[in-house]
């Protein structure tokens, strides 16, 4: 899952950061959870049009997350200082461990990939599973996540980055920085498709 919050153009985000410094160790031990990543897009910066707060999360247990949203687990932080933000969440169908899993990963991507009416969606799933394997291999990548989007037919490709996001790795992206990183269940998260 994920919530973008567009900031304006001339918003302080040493705010943010200041935010996720004090308040990010929050969620390092939360049941449930495999890993938030506290992502920021700051305006100008890696080609970014916005500012923006943009925390993305890949939940094992969906009962968890919905006491996170929904039942005071902790969403009401967010929507007490933005206002209740809409809460983006896709089905999950891989994640893989990269080369720099070990690293606390310093960037992020996000690539949402259309899937045309006039294509097999196993077909399209299956292409992008297998470049979320050859994905997995690249230099520097800490952790890849695939998913569908049922609602707009599209597939969401995630990836945390030891240091930077390769342009040829990721081409077509979102790029985010990140602050800090969760990740209580990374490790129990299952590896390679899921089903």
């Amino acid at each position: 899952m994920q919530y973008e919050i567009t900031l304006p153009a001339d918003y302080d985000m040493s705010i943010i950061r200041d935010r996720v410094a004090t308040r990010g160790h929050a969620l390092d031990d939360r049941a449930g959870l495999g890993l938030k990543a506290y992502l920021i897009r700051e305006r100008g910066g890696a080609g970014s049009p916005v500012n923006q707060y943009a925390p993305f999360y890949l939940w094992h247990d969906a009962g968890r997350m919905g006491e996170f949203l929904a039942g005071g687990g902790g969403f009401q932080g967010i929507v007490g200082d933005f206002g209740r933000p809409v809460v983006q969440h896709w089905t999950g169908l891989a994640v893989e461990a990269g080369p720099a899993g070990g690293t606390a990963p310093l960037a992020a991507s996000r690539r949402l990939t259309p899937m045309p009416a006039s294509a097999d969606p196993a077909e399209q799933v299956a292409g992008a599973l297998a470049e979320l394997r050859d994905l997995s291999g690249a230099e520097g990548l800490h952790t890849a996540a695939l998913a569908v989007d049922p609602h707009h037919w599209r597939l969401v490709t995630f990836a945390l980055w030891e240091r930077e996001v390769p342009a040829a790795a990721h081409a077509g992206a979102e790029r985010y920085e990140v602050l800090h990183l969760s990740a209580p269940g990374l490790g129990s998260l299952p590896r390679g498709r899921a089903w």
